[in-house]
């Protein structure tokens, strides 16, 4: 019994704990609009533009949040640009845009041989080494992200399903984008150091789609996602200090899990 309680006893593991829950409930609740959307691949395009704003902004003496956030908002704000084109699918500007910034990065850490920075924790993840600054960005991000979620719900959600008709009933819906843009945006980056580059996408994607499995309600999709995401950062946290496996791989192996079960008895209902 001492050994399952064992994890709880630690300051570092319980700050890991606490960062995978809200990360996992800031995921789940902007996946079920990334989903819904079909922008399933963008988490993962974001993700590297922003270690790319990353190494640009530190090269222009910038901490990492600052260079990621004004990258990685360029890159989402450009994207949308571009598929306002018809001609232009949104799968083709997210891999032209972030793959760009990616590579710009990568151009001045090659260029710049005494680069010192190391962006281990964000490519793989580092939740066991979470600082106080780190712990404080990802709940400043949950806490602000929610709230506009909770008082922007209905211009979201018809932005969502129909953005054509929302402008035609005169939502902003350059407004709404900039906004939805900037919440994704930010919900990346303070994932990074949770669960790395590698991984960020299945953390928005996985407790979303779930979710949408479990239910047809928009708004019970999203406290089912936040609910799924919460729990899967718990249960991947403990597993990972049991096995002693990284801790951003238990977490989407466990909610990739969840997936799989929720898929198999959405196939039975529908049998």
């Amino acid at each position: 019994m001492e050994f399952l309680l064992e994890p709880f006893a630690y300051d570092f593991f319980m700050r890991g704990l606490l960062a995978a829950v809200m990360v996992g409930a800031l995921c789940g609740a902007v996946g079920v609009y990334v989903v819904l959307r079909g922008m399933s691949y963008v988490g993962h395009g974001l993700s590297h533009a922003a270690i790319g704003g990353a190494i640009i902004g530190i090269t222009f003496n910038l901490d990492f949040y600052a260079g990621a956030l004004t990258m990685g908002l360029l890159a989402a704000l450009a994207i949308n640009q571009i598929t306002k084109n018809s001609h232009i699918k949104l799968d083709a500007a997210i891999g032209i845009v972030t793959t760009a910034i990616f590579a710009l990065g990568v151009a001045i850490v090659s260029k710049l041989r005494n680069f010192k920075q190391n962006f281990e924790s964000a490519l793989f993840g580092n939740i066991l080494g979470i600082s106080d600054q780190d712990l404080m960005m990802i709940a400043g991000v949950t806490v602000i992200t929610m709230i506009t979620m909770f008082f922007c719900y209905r211009t979201l959600l018809f932005s969502t399903f129909d953005h054509e008709a929302a402008r035609i009933f005169g939502v902003k819906t350059n407004t709404v984008e900039f906004l939805f843009s900037l919440l994704l945006t930010l919900s990346v980056i303070v994932s990074l150091n949770v669960v790395g580059v590698t991984m960020v996408a299945a953390t928005l994607i996985a407790p979303a789609i779930t979710a949408r499995m479990l239910t047809d309600s928009f708004s019970r999709m999203i406290v089912l996602a936040i609910l799924i995401g919460s729990v899967t950062g718990i249960v991947g946290m403990y597993l990972s200090y049991i096995f002693n496996v990284a801790s951003g791989t238990t977490i989407v192996l466990f909610s990739t899990l969840i997936f799989s079960v929720s898929l198999m008895a959405h196939s039975l209902r529908r049998q």
